[in-house]
């Protein structure tokens, strides 16, 4: 039992800083889901059935640009295509834990919890109960803050306070240390270049995170093959 309370201890610590930053993008998600005409009631569900910043924010701004249904759902899919590459990583950590809470797992698992999750696992071998930790803080703060953007509504300007940045300052930090090694190093440059370009000659595509995803970590495939047979 002390193990148990200290491992979800532990997850929670960990998962802390990276919360609040998370805590200001779900803010901002709610702010601007109640200004597209979002209930509060739907933009709360949303977060609690859908749990993805970027898939959200995108749904927001789709649906009220008067995008049709069709579209948003295919968008939604490519932008959580990535998911299915963190799950294949992860999926050694989380073996020890029975099918019926990996399928619960399963559902944690996205750009935080994956750096954290991994990070761990490297460190200390396969751990569910951490990742199951992790996972829940994020998901707590990710629907209070939806929340209470969307229950404040209209009053504030998420973009004039920088709240949209928060997070995205926030994972790059806690990112940069993962950055070893040639293939990682490899995949990371090749996705800086390949925003800037598609960024500068395609500017506000919805795509790019998709098409980043699906390019870069060919380099770094090709980087760690390259390594190997060194």
């Amino acid at each position: 039992m002390g193990e148990f309370k200290h491992t979800i201890k532990t997850g929670f610590i960990e998962a802390l800083p990276l919360a609040i930053a998370i805590g200001a993008y779900g803010l901002s998600y709610g702010v601007l889901a109640k200004q597209a005409n979002f209930s509060l009631t739907a933009a709360v569900a949303m977060s609690m059935l859908v749990f993805s910043g970027s898939v959200q924010l995108v749904t927001v701004a789709m649906l009220a640009s008067g995008t049709t249904m069709p579209s948003v759902l295919f968008t939604s899919i490519l932008l959580n295509l990535r998911n299915l590459l963190y799950g294949a990583a992860l999926a050694e950590g989380l073996a020890p834990a029975k099918r019926k809470w990996r399928w619960l797992l399963s559902f944690g698992v996205s750009d935080e919890p994956f750096v954290l999750g991994s990070a761990r696992f490297k460190k200390y071998g396969p751990d569910p109960l951490y990742f199951g930790a992790v996972a829940a803080t994020f998901y707590s703060a990710w629907i209070l803050s939806s929340y209470f953007g969307a229950f404040i509504g209209d009053k504030i300007d998420p973009l004039m306070f920088g709240l949209d940045l928060a997070f995205p300052v926030t994972f790059t930090a806690l990112l940069i240390p993962s950055l070893k090694g040639k293939p990682v190093i490899a995949t990371a440059v090749t996705a800086a270049v390949i925003v800037f370009l598609l960024e500068y000659f395609w500017p506000g595509n919805d795509l790019i995170v998709v098409v980043t995803g699906v390019l870069a970590p060919l380099a770094g495939l090709y980087a760690a093959r390259r390594t190997q047979h060194a």
